[in-house]
C-alpha cells in the first residue's frame, strides 16, 4: 500500500521527465500525507498538464464527504469493477510524480518505518485515478488514489501490497484515457519488477505527520534501531503498570444546578 511518501526532486528535473507545459515552483516534501494536495499529471486536449489534487479519492456521486471513508488506495484487482473507481479508471487515469514512499513493518518492540525508493535513485511516476468531487454550493475539488498491487516476493517481506508505478515509456499509453480504454491498460496494474526498489530503515520521527524534513530518509543505524526498540520496551512496560486511581470530588447540591468546565 501508499500511506506517506517523498517527492524531492526539483520542479524542473519533474518538468522534463513528465513532459507538462506548466512551470510550477514547489518545495521538496519528504513526509506527504493523505488529504493534502499533491502534484499530479494529466492528460488534457492532447497534452499533458500539472495539476494539485487532493490525496483521498472522493466519487462524483457522493452527497455528504464527512459521511464517506477516506479513499487513498485502490486495488488493481477491483479497480475497474467498483463502482466508486469505474468511471475513473476509464477516463481520469493520472500520474503521481514521487521519489519515494514509507512502508512500516511489525516487529516485537515496535512498527519499524522504511523508506523505499527506486535502486537507481530516480523519481518515478505512481498510477493514480482522479475525480472532481462537486460539493452543494458548487465548490469542486479535484481528488486522488493511487493504485496498489501485491507484492512481489523480493517486497513482500515488508508488506503484502504496492503501489503500482508506471514506466516512462508508457507514460502517454497510460494517460490517454480517449484512445485507451481501462481494459487497455490492465498489463500496466502490476507490482514494479523484482529488484527495481530498495529500501532502508529509517527513524520514527516520520510516524508525526508535522515532521517533514530531510533527514526522514536518513538510514537508522543498527544502535539506532536497537535504542527504538527499548525505548518503545520501556514505553510498553510503563504502559502496563496499574495507575492510581484518581477521586473526583463530587459536587455539593447546590451547585449541580450549574454547569462545569471539568
Amino acid at each position: 500500500m501508499c500511506g506517506r511518501y517523498v517527492i524531492s526532486s526539483p520542479p524542473e528535473a519533474l518538468r522534463r521527465l513528465f513532459g507538462y507545459s506548466e512551470q510550477p515552483n514547489f518545495p521538496p516534501r519528504f513526509n506527504v500525507a493523505p488529504t493534502q494536495p499533491v502534484p499530479v499529471v494529466i492528460r488534457d486536449h492532447g497534452a499533458r498538464h500539472f495539476r494539485l489534487m487532493r490525496w483521498g479519492f472522493m466519487p462524483a456521486w457522493v452527497k455528504d464527504p464527512r459521511g464517506f471513508a477516506l479513499v487513498i488506495n485502490a486495488r488493481c484487482e477491483t479497480v475497474l469493477d467498483k463502482p466508486s473507481f469505474r468511471n475513473a479508471i476509464r477516463r481520469r487515469r493520472c500520474l503521481v510524480p514521487a521519489d519515494g514512499y514509507y512502508e512500516w513493518q511489525a516487529s516485537p518492540a515496535r512498527k519499524r518505518p522504511f523508506f523505499i525508493h527506486r535502486r537507481d535513485g530516480a523519481p518515478f511516476a505512481f498510477a493514480g485515478i482522479a475525480e472532481t468531487w462537486t460539493g452543494p454550493n458548487g465548490e469542486e475539488v479535484d481528488t486522488l488514489a493511487i493504485i496498489t498491487a501485491a507484492a512481489r516476493a523480493d517486497m513482500a517481506v515488508l508488506h503484502d501490497r504496492v503501489p503500482v508505478t508506471i514506466d516512462p515509456a508508457d507514460f502517454e499509453r497510460w494517460l490517454d484515457g480517449d484512445a485507451l480504454s481501462a481494459a487497455d491498460v490492465t498489463a500496466l496494474l502490476v507490482a514494479p519488477r523484482q529488484g527495481a526498489f530498495v529500501w532502508h530503515e529509517v527513524s520514527g520521527a516520520v510516524n508525526r505527520v508535522a515532521n517533514d524534513r530531510a533527514d526522514l530518509i536518513v538510514p537508522l543505524t543498527a544502535e539506532q534501531a536497537a535504542a527504538a526498540d527499548e525505548a518503545e520496551r520501556g514505553r510498553t512496560t510503563m504502559r502496563k503498570k496499574p495507575q492510581p486511581s484518581v477521586v473526583r470530588p463530587v459536587a455539593d447540591e447546590d451547585d449541580s444546578r450549574q454547569g462545569s468546565l471539568f
